[in-house]
């Protein structure tokens, strides 16, 4: 099939209109099928989804390791159209626990040799420290990426959950392509200050959580069990009240949908693509099936009347509960 295509930034790759996010293959969101994991990244490549989005961190490396073996086994001419973003800089210990942010210049040297092999590439196309490490300056943290641009090991320099302050900061040290982080309907906080910026940048956004973890994709529903490993278990959307809150605006949002005879999923995607052709969503589809629905969304235009409607059935604000729990939130510049 043809897929559109958007460039990152004024000074990146152009990638796919939609991109695959493959932390869910490994971990945060229960047990993955490895043989359906990989086949979904087969076929999201098949379909012409060129971006994959991953993080050194995703499982302590098994998310890398899983794409790699998906790049090793696809046909070559799909293998080679494949561009890999990757986020780095989270410390894990043993226990799977979270211990910080490593944004100093010889740990992000590290990173990327363990990436470059897990990964089997000679090169990452679009690097980028998950979250600030607030001590270390962010011009010292793009300035090693972009030392590894002049080595030819990274292609472009990325950003991920940073503030408008920080952007400018990174932008005037090394050419940024994106800035990744969570945009959908409901998670619309980068409207006010962080997009303005980054559109006078000339930065993209790679939108993740565009679904808001299944949350908003037409799937979940109020009885389902999730397990303690589940991100979504401790998360203060999915929570009580407010996840029958959360849920009351996907029905909101589902009577549209079935006015255009399209699924939720896809209307919350295509309001994202509408936002901007410098703004790309990556979609977290773990299973063939959803990643057919989730492809599904390119085909879906929304006219004026159409997103007026969305806008009042899920206005900006609407959400009941923050995104991440109190402990996650703090690690987040805003």
């Amino acid at each position: 099939m043809t897929m559109n295509t958007r460039t990152l930034g004024t000074s990146g790759p152009q990638v796919s209109a939609l991109g695959l996010g493959c932390m869910g293959m490994s971990a945060l969101y229960g047990e993955a099928d490895r043989t359906e994991s990989i086949a979904t990244v087969h076929a999201a490549l098949e379909a012409g989804v060129t971006l994959l989005d991953t993080g050194d961190f995703y499982a302590m490396g098994h998310n890398e390791m899983l794409i790699g073996e998906a790049l090793r086994t696809a046909p070559a001419a799909r293998r080679e159209q494949a561009l890999l973003s990757v986020k780095f800089g989270a410390l894990r210990s043993p226990d799977g626990q979270w211990a910080g942010y490593d944004g100093r210049p010889a740990a992000v040297k590290n990173f990327a040799a363990y990436s470059l092999q897990r990964l089997g590439v000679d090169h990452i196309d679009v690097y980028r420290i998950a979250r600030l490490d607030p001590d270390v300056p962010i011009e010292e943290t793009v300035g090693a990426i972009a030392e590894l641009v002049e080595q030819g090991y990274v292609r472009h320099v990325g950003l991920s959950e940073v503030g408008a302050e920080t952007i400018r900061r990174a932008a005037a040290t090394t050419p940024i392509a994106d800035l990744q982080i969570e945009y959908s309907l409901i998670s619309r906080g980068i409207e006010d200050r962080i997009l303005p910026v980054t559109r006078e940048l000339g930065i993209s956004v790679t939108a993740y959580g565009v679904l808001s973890r299944g949350l908003i994709s037409g799937h979940f529903t109020h009885d389902r069990q999730l397990s303690a490993t589940d991100f979504r278990a401790h998360s203060p959307r999915f929570q009580g009240d407010n996840l029958q809150h959360n849920l009351n605006l996907v029905e909101a949002l589902r009577k549209i949908a079935e006015q255009k005879d399209v699924s939720v999923a896809q209307i919350a995607i295509a309001w994202v693509l509408s936002r901007g052709d410098d703004i790309v969503p990556l979609v977290g589809a773990r299973t063939r099936e959803r990643l057919t629905e989730s492809l599904g969304a390119l085909d879906v235009t929304l006219d004026t009347a159409e997103l007026a409607a969305i806008e009042e059935a899920v206005p900006a604000g609407a959400a009941a509960g923050e995104r991440y729990a109190a402990a996650q939130l703090a690690q987040v510049e805003r």
